[in-house]
C-alpha cells in the first residue's frame, strides 16, 4: 500500500537534478544531521550510534534537527543512517568504537574463508532486515510535512567491500588490496552480490518515502584508473541501470540518483556516462574544470566546498563561496551546492549558517 504523504511545498533540488533551468542553487548538506550540533548529543543520549539508526523515533529526530535549525537554508533532508546497515544485513557483525569508528570483529580475510562463503551465499532479505530504515524514512517523511525532499542513500559496492575486508576505516588498504591483485573473480562475486542487495534496499527506500537517492563511494580514490574501471564502475552502473526498472517494476515512480565517487576525478568523464542525474564532487577539483569535462551532457553537478572552510574566518567563507558559485556557472541550472565532503567535528552551528546564507544570497541574484 503506497503511503499517503502532504504535498511537496519545496522540489527545488528535484528540479535541478531532473536538469530544469531553477530560480537559484539548492542547497544541502553531506552529514548535516550529525555531532557537530548540539541538539544531536541530547537527542542521541547513552544510545551508540547503530541504537539510534535501529530506532525509527531517535532516527527521525535527527534527521529534522538541521532542517528545523536552518529554517529555509536547506534544500534537502537525509535520512539519519549508516552505510554499513549492508554489511550488517549480510551477516557481518559491525560495532561502533567510541573515538574510532566502525569496526568488524571477524572481517574477510580470504575466499577461503568460511565467513566469505557464508556471506556470499546468504540468501538477505532486505525487506526484513532492513525494516527500521525504511520505518525511518517514512515517519520522517510524515514530519517534514512537505518542507523538503528526502533523501535516501546506501554505500556503493567498493567502498562496503573493502569495509569488509579491512574490518574498518584504514589509511593502507592493505587486504583491499590484496583482494582485488589475488582474488579479483572472488572480490567481484563479492561486489556483484553487494550491488544486487544495493538496489533492493534503495528501491524499498522509495517505496517507504524517499524521493531521490544518493550512492556514497567514500573510498573511490584509492583506487587507480584502471582498477576503478574494474571494481567500482560496472557495480555503480548496476545500480543506476537496474534501480529505475525495479522502481517501475514495483508501481513506483523513479527518483533522481546521485553518484558520489569521493577522490575520484581522475574518472569524472566516465562517472558522467555511468546513468546518474546527478555527479557529486569532491574538494580536490575546481568547478570550473569539473564543469569543462562534463560539457554538454545533462549530467548535474554536486559539491564542492572545503568542509575545513567551516573552521575559517567569515570572509574565508564567503571568498570560497564566491568562487564555487561562478566555478559552477551562477546556480541556475546544472548544480546542487553541497560541501566536498560531511560537515567533520566541532564546526560551530552559526558559521555552516552563514555558508548556507551566502550561497543562497549568491545564487538568488
Amino acid at each position: 500500500m503506497a503511503h499517503e504523504f502532504e504535498p511537496l511545498k519545496n522540489d527545488l533540488i528535484l528540479r535541478t537534478a531532473w536538469g530544469q533551468d531553477v530560480e537559484r542553487a539548492p542547497i544541502w548538506i553531506m552529514r548535516q544531521a550529525g555531532r557537530y550540533l548540539p541538539e544531536y548529543h541530547e537527542a542521541k543520549g547513552k544510545r551508540d550510534f547503530f541504537e539510534c539508526c535501529r530506532d525509527p523515533e531517535v532516527a527521525s529526530t535527527l534527521t529534522l534537527q538541521p532542517i528545523e535549525r536552518f529554517t529555509g537554508l536547506l534544500d534537502a533532508s537525509i535520512i539519519f543512517s549508516d552505510i554499513l546497515v549492508i554489511p550488517q544485513a549480510m551477516g557481518m557483525v559491525v560495532e561502533m568504537v567510541d573515538k574510532k569508528g566502525p569496526h568488524f570483529p571477524d572481517p574477510l580475510k580470504s575466499p577461503d574463508d568460511g565467513q566469505y562463503s557464508k556471506v556470499l551465499s546468504k540468501d538477505v532479505d532486505v525487506a526484513a532486515e532492513l525494516d527500521y530504515v525504511y520505518k525511518a524514512i517514512t515517519m520522517t517523511r510524515k514530519k517534514l510535512q512537505g518542507r523538503v525532499p528526502l533523501i535516501g542513500f546506501c554505500g556503493a559496492p567498493w567502498t562496503l567491500f573493502c569495509y569488509m575486508v579491512e574490518g574498518g576505516g584504514t589509511k593502507l588498504f592493505i587486504e583491499s588490496k590484496k583482494w582485488i591483485y589475488r582474488y579479483p573473480e572472488e572480490a567481484k562475486a563479492l561486489l556483484q552480490k553487494i550491488s544486487e542487495i544495493c538496489v533492493e534496499y534503495l528501491a524499498l527506500q522509495v517505496k517507504a518515502g524517499a524521493q531521490m537517492i544518493q550512492v556514497f563511494d567514500s573510498w573511490a580514490g584509492e583506487l587507480s584508473p584502471s582498477t576503478f574501471k574494474k571494481f567500482s564502475e560496472p557495480y555503480l552502473a548496476y545500480i543506476s541501470k537496474h534501480l529505475p526498472t525495479k522502481l517501475k517494476e514495483m508501481g513506483l515512480d523513479v527518483v533522481p540518483m546521485i553518484v558520489f565517487p569521493k577522490g575520484a576525478n581522475y574518472a569524472l568523464d566516465a562517472v558522467c556516462n555511468l546513468g546518474y542525474n546527478v555527479v557529486g564532487l569532491d574538494w580536490v577539483i575546481d568547478p570550473a574544470e569539473a564543469v569543462k569535462i562534463r560539457g554538454d551532457r545533462k549530467i548535474v553537478l554536486q559539491g564542492n566546498a572545503d568542509p575545513g572552510v567551516l573552521y575559517g574566518t567569515r570572509e574565508s567563507i564567503a571568498e570560497t563561496v564566491k568562487e564555487m558559485v561562478d566555478g559552477f556557472g551562477g546556480g541556475k541550472k546544472g548544480w546542487i551546492a553541497n560541501l566536498g565532503h560531511g560537515i567533520t567535528p566541532f564546526v560551530k552551528p552559526d558559521d555552516l549558517k552563514f555558508y548556507l546564507e551566502e550561497i543562497q544570497r549568491l545564487t538568488s541574484r
